[in-house]
């Protein structure tokens, strides 16, 4: 997977991040993931599908990234991996994909999007909608950290 397709995720997810919570996460580099094990404890997935590419995104958080930024987002404290906590993270994974799908169309892709699913639980497994590479971005935050998996076929 190319830089060009990379980079719109990168700057999605800074922004949606920045927008929603007022916390600044900074990316590391893309890095190719050889297991499906998540690398915290609650994750998001989408499929996104189009004539020019098909795959998912998954954005999973850690513990208390997510705890953090869902306090910041709500304005209350939020102190535990329930249902609220799960659909911070589903409106999370959709703003990232809709901010990197407007950004893919300028430069030629588009794609239809399903709904977000969230899992919780350590150690869960995500299962991506193709056998494509996972390219695996890490964040981090003064919350903690948390990753976002792109795993598309590219046509």
């Amino acid at each position: 997977m190319n830089y060009e397709f990379i980079n719109p995720f990168i700057e999605a997810t800074v922004n949606v991040i920045k927008t929603m919570s007022k916390i600044d996460a900074t990316a590391g580099e893309p890095v190719v993931k050889t297991d499906r094990k998540a690398r915290g404890e609650v994750s998001g997935i989408i499929s996104m599908a189009g004539e020019q590419a098909i795959g998912s995104l998954a954005v999973t958080f850690s513990e208390s990234a997510i705890l953090c930024i869902s306090s910041e987002m709500l304005g209350e404290q939020i102190t535990v991996l329930d249902e609220t906590a799960a659909d911070v993270v589903g409106e999370i994974t959709n703003m990232v994909t809709g901010g990197a799908k407007r950004l893919l169309v300028e430069k030629g892709y588009k794609f239809e999007l399903a709904s977000p699913s969230v899992i919780i639980g350590k150690d869960h497994m995500i299962m991506h909608q193709t056998k494509a590479p996972i390219v695996l971005l890490s964040f981090s935050t003064n919350c903690g950290d948390f990753f976002v998996e792109l795993c598309f076929n590219i046509f």
